[in-house]
């Protein structure tokens, strides 16, 4: 099956409330988990990260994953 026929239906939009909760900007969380520029434009577009980059997310705010991703149902 193609990616056409499954969209990502996953939303960041918990973890830009829990950046804002914790008063971290997206550059500090760059900076933090050591990725580019070009993940958190990623994030910031609801376009896949790996896993790898979630898991160091979830380190540094000291969150549980449902504070950074949410599956959109609707989707």
């Amino acid at each position: 099956m193609s990616n056409e026929e499954y969209p990502f239906s996953f939303t960041y939009a918990p973890l830009i409330s829990t950046l804002h909760i914790k008063k971290v900007s997206k550059k500090e969380l760059q900076e933090a988990i050591g990725t580019s520029s070009a993940t958190i434009a990623k994030i910031s577009k609801d376009q896949p990260v790996s896993m790898k980059i979630l898991n160091d997310i979830c380190h540094f705010l000291n969150c549980n994953i449902e504070d950074v991703i949410e599956h959109r149902k609707d989707s």
